[in-house]
């Protein structure tokens, strides 16, 4: 159950769930790319993958010290 709280905050942190509050919200347009950003529609899986490794990494180490912080308040 710890880990998936901790698992849906961090892929809402990412980006990769919407918040609570972003799905409540209107839809807007999307804004114009600067110049030299990555176009989304030109992402590519590889990058998607990137990401969710780096999700993956992330919530691992929280549930690292989470399970820490119990273990110590247990003692």
């Amino acid at each position: 159950m710890i880990v998936a709280v901790l698992a849906r905050t961090a892929l809402k942190r990412y980006g990769l769930l919407p918040s609570d509050a972003a799905a409540n919200a209107p839809t807007r347009e999307p804004a114009a790319a600067a110049p030299g950003e990555a176009d989304p529609a030109t992402t590519t899986p590889r990058n998607a993958v990137e990401r969710a490794r780096g999700v993956e990494a992330a919530v691992r180490q929280q549930a690292e010290d989470l399970g820490k912080k119990i273990d110590d308040a247990a003692k």
